[in-house]
């Protein structure tokens, strides 16, 4: 059985990486005269830089572990939580705010918990029915909002962010499901060093999303702008994707799936934060609401998912 202190020191980890990945919600109005492309290109590109700085020591040993059906496991899980998350989640922000899609975003953990109850043994599905009523009302609830934006003129092309949202939320979904799987079977590989291998692909389809954003993306910048985008991009790469991961997997270690999984809500809460600290304002009632359905369907959640532990001491 976990420890107390293991349980509280994993769910810090968890927070702290929360902290660290709702500065990428932040990221795109930092750079906001970039595109979504050149800002995905940007990150992936520094993250893919890093993490070959790091492996690079010991990369032929890690090297010998894998074959092609890792490097093609890889290359898919890059592309689902990195390389298309990342454009579509920048697409959200950018023409539905921040708040709209972090929100979107925090119905995650409900979503791979339903998918995860037609598992071998796990949580019958309709124990997760109330679970799943209140996320949809809390996505129903941001979904109007958006829309209410879009008449009010605030965010004009509201719609198309919510619908880039929910693809990012789509995407990450299939990456946190598929990952986790693969991480199950993988013994021979530390989570660390698969993080930092899924950084290395990801830098790889960087190259290719640079090269496209080169021809397709006209804007020109200037000297400051450059220097604004290159900070953004490494600062993102640096906190979210080295030591936001990195926390993350020593959470993952600490606390039951069932518990891990919920840890994703602190992104959410601190991206939030981040998004109206940066729009100098408090939340609207629709923006409370469905802050407060998320945290009920995700606790819901969790209590639905942890009760069968808790029957033996």
């Amino acid at each position: 059985m976990t420890s107390h202190r293991n349980i509280w020191l994993g769910v810090g980890c968890g927070l702290l990486a929360g902290a660290f990945w709702g500065l990428v919600f932040l990221a795109p109005e930092l750079a906001s005269d970039f595109s979504p492309l050149e800002l995905a290109a940007g990150r992936y590109l520094a993250y893919g830089a890093f993490a070959v700085a790091l492996l690079a020591p010991r990369w032929r040993s890690v090297l010998a572990h894998l074959g092609r059906r890792e490097w093609l496991a890889l290359s898919g899980l890059s592309l689902l939580g990195n390389t298309l998350y990342y454009v579509l989640l920048a697409g959200g922000v950018q023409m539905g705010g921040v708040a709209m899609t972090s929100v979107v975003i925090g119905f995650l953990p409900v979503m791979v918990t339903t998918i995860g109850a037609f598992d071998h043994g796990a949580v019958r599905l309709r124990k997760l029915a109330p679970s799943l009523v209140l996320g949809a009302a809390a996505v129903a609830c941001i979904g109007w909002q958006s829309l209410r934006s879009a008449a009010d003129g605030a965010h004009p092309q509201a719609a198309l962010g919510l619908l880039c949202a929910t693809g990012a939320l789509a995407s990450w979904t299939a990456y946190a499901v598929l990952n986790g799987r693969w991480l199950a079977k993988l013994d021979h590989i530390s989570a660390g060093d698969w993080s930092l291998l899924t950084g290395v692909a990801t830098g790889a389809q960087a190259v290719v999303l640079a090269l496209l954003a080169a021809v397709v993306v006209t804007g020109v910048h200037d000297a400051p702008a450059w220097a604004r985008f290159l900070a953004v991009s490494a600062g993102v790469a640096l906190f979210a994707s080295i030591v936001g991961n990195a926390l993350w997997n020593h959470a993952s270690r600490l606390l039951p799936m069932t518990l891990v999984g919920q840890m994703i809500v602190f992104e959410t809460l601190f991206a939030l934060t981040y998004g109206f600290l940066w729009e100098a304002r408090a939340p609207t009632l629709a923006e409370a609401a469905a802050i407060a359905l998320m945290l009920a369907s995700v606790l819901t959640c969790v209590s639905a998912h942890r009760k069968p532990e808790f029957t033996h001491a």
